[in-house]
């Protein structure tokens, strides 16, 4: 299984500074991407402007969005082109995770439809793809820059929903687990697999599982301050994933087993603390080092 680490980019009193000094440690230790969540009403870097910086100074590592909400993004052509752009600034290392969302404020914010957004999703699906295989869009042809992975970077749908099968099928190369252990991942992988085949893809489907960590010294402390902070919207909710945080390295290396084993392809944690050691702490905890 795939190990990968998210950018402190996600954390709002992290210094933006650190996040190419976050990607080139990364990159060192030997993580196989560097990820980013998305949110639009929170203090956090957006996600694609965090990738570019950090596709900028690394070479290797992969980068992906994980996961990014579509349709309060607007049209399908725009969003094409900005993801592009990165694909192309990082030679070909990006891989986009994507979802229809299921926080209301963020679509209240940018004058989006949230009742109808699956309907949105599944046009700007379609567009991309569209725009990616280099369709003509005006006088001067299509919108450019063309990707550099045929086709254009290959799409990870997030959400359990039959709908989130169905594009993960017509769209996807695969699909990632927003939130869970390794008995929910393993649960739903099963599903991805069989709509996979039903729907006569070939090969498997990438199966993707994210978590969120934080080691060292205070380390619970730095969970609930984040995690805590980040979740507040959750009620109930917030409570179970910081409960969930991975805060010991027994923690992790339980995580990397359980995933493992469940069939996952990569597992990509976020950190709940932006100290640049942290990526050290994670690489000896995840066995890369």
């Amino acid at each position: 299984m795939d190990v990968g680490v998210g950018l402190p980019s996600t954390i709002p009193w992290s210094r933006a500074r650190l996040v190419p000094d976050w990607a080139q440690a990364a990159e060192q230790a030997g993580f196989f991407t560097l990820a980013t969540l998305d949110r639009l009403v929170y203090g956090n870097l957006d996600a694609i402007p965090a990738l570019a910086a950090a596709a900028a100074v690394t070479s290797r590592i992969g980068l992906t969005t994980a996961i990014m909400i579509g349709p309060f993004r607007g049209n399908g052509a725009l969003l094409a082109k900005q993801l592009a752009s990165v694909d192309r600034l990082s030679e070909g290392r990006l891989t986009v995770g994507i979802a229809v969302g299921a926080r209301p404020d963020d679509f209240e914010a940018t004058a989006s439809p949230y009742e109808t957004r699956g309907k949105a999703f599944d046009a700007q699906l379609a567009e991309m793809r569209a725009v990616w295989a280099g369709e003509p869009r005006g006088y001067a042809g299509a919108i450019g820059p063309a990707p550099v992975q045929p086709g254009g970077p290959p799409l990870l749908i997030g959400g359990g929903s039959p709908a989130a099968f169905r594009r993960m099928t017509e769209y996807g190369a695969g699909w990632i687990l927003g939130a869970g252990g390794p008995e929910v991942f393993a649960g739903a992988a099963d599903k991805a697999r069989s709509v996979w085949r039903e729907a006569g893809r070939e090969g498997e489907p990438r199966l993707v599982a994210i978590g969120y960590v934080s080691l060292g010294d205070d380390a619970e402390e730095q969970a609930w301050r984040y995690l805590g902070d980040y979740y507040n919207f959750a009620g109930p909710y917030a409570e179970r994933i910081i409960a969930n945080a991975l805060t010991t390295q027994e923690a992790v290396a339980d995580a990397v087993a359980g995933f493992t084993a469940a069939g996952c392809d990569e597992l990509i944690l976020f950190p709940a603390n932006p100290d640049l050691q942290q990526i050290a702490l994670i690489a000896a905890a995840t066995g890369l080092t």
